[in-house]
């Protein structure tokens, strides 16, 4: 065997103890999920049909959920445009005030959308406001940080030729960075724009507003008929905006051309969506913020719990830790395993339009849930723990990663899958030697996008019991215990700067 032979074959090794690991720490149980299959159809059967009469009343919460989701999306965007420069390498920005930026955004991607909302109600009160705050929050920081790799990406040849001509710095940005940027920037926001209307849709769980405060409710009291108007409701919306969203992305790329006034005609209509949106957001409620809780909360931030952090028992913060880790990459293989011949079943070019348009519509359908609801689900038929997490991840990992490889798909050169077809290759070999090929850079760098997703989103399942660091993290905030929160914070931000650091290595390595 060669070198390289070996190096994959030990890379495979270490892969699959890593997922025995995250298996045996997560108690998965697959025998126990299928005996228990029942209470999963039993419940999916009494959403369905939905209750038609409660419709009217979905009409006020799902404008508060797209109402954030747009004026956070449009701010952090924004907000991100005049400071990734700052953060970007290949620019000139003091090396101090770079690293400070830099170690700001990723402490703040650290933290789920959710987890976010709740820090912004304790200072700005319940309901909407505080949602826009966290989602605005959240995008500003995934933004700068794509949006500074992308300059680093760069050519910035004309940006050099316009400084030299004595232009200053940000209008030389603006005139030569940031045009060439643009596809990717307004790829990059359409795509959260979308993602935000998911986490809109849960905030309410931590009193954040939208239509997540409904959802919880009738979960709470069992009134499935009613959550099934609102999953329907909130998968109807998602179909609007992913084919909004994938017409505007074709016009970006310059897939698609439109005339002069038509584009005119987008822009503005955007720009009033957008006013009305953020004119019309209720103001935030800061009858119960005083000085004195900011100066409590803060001082007590400050001073993380130490005996918690360094806690080494099953109580303690390391296993906590460990587990939801254990949750990401266990939910994320399995997830993997299912994208994939999803994918492949939704691509036009493999199979007849017909079953491909069929399971797009599954693939759309399963990524309209919010990730809160597949845990509910989930534990009604495993019951309480982190094999309930892994299972809710693995879900909601096929609603990414399937739109991911189907992306990948449609966009790949099929001249050899068709010359193998002319030869009477079986599908399944022309799959195996014309398409997997092309395919394996892409789906590495989805998978491992997917796991650093999974890991934020792990540390707020414990919110309906299925493990991981959310539920001690939760509790602690609403029980203002703020230096249990402060170190279980601090552990969180490592762990996830840590998995940054080895994806980043990976994708070095494997040249993605």
């Amino acid at each position: 065997m060669t070198r390289a032979g070996k190096k994959r074959l030990a890379g495979a090794a270490l892969v699959l103890l890593l997922l025995l690991a995250a298996a045996w720490v997560t108690d998965c149980d697959p025998a126990l999920l299928w005996a228990r299959r029942g209470h999963l159809t039993d419940l999916t059967g009494a959403m369905f049909p939905p209750d038609w009469g409660f419709f009217p009343k979905l009409a006020a919460p799902l404008w508060a959920t797209f109402q954030m989701s747009v004026t956070g999306t449009v701010l952090g965007a924004a907000l991100a445009l005049p400071a990734a420069p700052l953060c970007a390498g290949s620019f000139h920005a003091p090396a101090v005030l770079r690293h400070i930026l830099r170690a700001i955004i990723q402490i703040t991607r650290s933290f789920p959308a959710l987890i976010l909302a709740l820090m912004a109600t304790f200072l700005f009160g319940l309901g909407t406001f505080a949602g826009t705050v966290a989602l605005t929050v959240y995008t500003f920081a995934i933004m700068t940080r794509l949006t500074y790799e992308d300059i680093e990406a760069a050519p910035l040849s004309a940006y050099r030729a316009l400084r030299a001509m004595g232009a200053a710095p940000a209008p030389a940005y603006f005139r030569a960075v940031v045009p060439a940027i643009a596809p990717s920037y307004l790829s990059n926001g359409l795509y959260l724009l979308e993602t935000n209307v998911r986490h809109s849709a849960i905030l309410g769980y931590v009193g954040a507003g939208g239509i997540g405060l409904l959802l919880n409710e009738k979960m709470s009291w069992l009134e499935y008929g009613k959550v099934g108007m609102i999953l329907l409701s909130l998968f109807a919306v998602t179909c609007v905006i992913e084919t909004v969203n994938g017409a505007l992305t074709r016009m970006v790329r310059e897939e698609q051309s439109l005339p002069p006034f038509a584009k005119r005609g987008l822009l503005f209509t955007g720009a009033v969506l957008f006013t009305v949106c953020a004119v019309t957001a209720a103001p935030p409620d800061v009858s119960h913020t005083s000085a004195q809780m900011v100066r409590s909360l803060l001082s007590d931030f400050v001073r993380p719990d130490w005996g918690f952090f360094f806690d080494l028992s099953a109580a303690g913060l390391g296993w906590l830790l460990l587990e939801t880790a254990a949750i990401a990459l266990a939910g994320t293989c399995a997830g993997t395993v299912l994208a994939l011949p999803l994918a492949f079943l939704s691509a036009g070019r493999l199979v007849p339009r017909p079953v491909a348009g069929l399971f797009r519509v599954v693939i759309m359908a399963v990524r309209s849930v919010p990730f809160l609801i597949y845990g509910l689900i989930f534990i009604r038929a495993t019951g309480p723990g982190a094999f309930t997490g892994a299972l809710t991840l693995a879900v909601c990992s096929v609603g990414l990663l399937s739109k991911r490889f189907l992306e990948a798909i449609d966009a790949l050169d099929f001249r050899a899958y068709h010359a193998l077809a002319s030869m009477g290759v079986p599908p399944l070999l022309r799959v195996r030697h014309a398409v997997l090929p092309q395919l394996a850079p892409i789906l590495a760098s989805a998978v491992l996008y997917r796991f650093d997703v999974n890991l934020r989103e792990a540390a707020v399942l414990g919110l309906v019991g299925a493990g991981g660091i959310g539920a001690p993290l939760i509790f602690a905030m609403n029980q203002y215990d703020w230096s249990t929160a402060s170190s279980i914070c601090l552990g969180l931000i490592l762990l996830v700067w840590a998995v940054d650091g080895l994806s980043g290595k990976l994708r070095k390595k494997l040249d993605i």
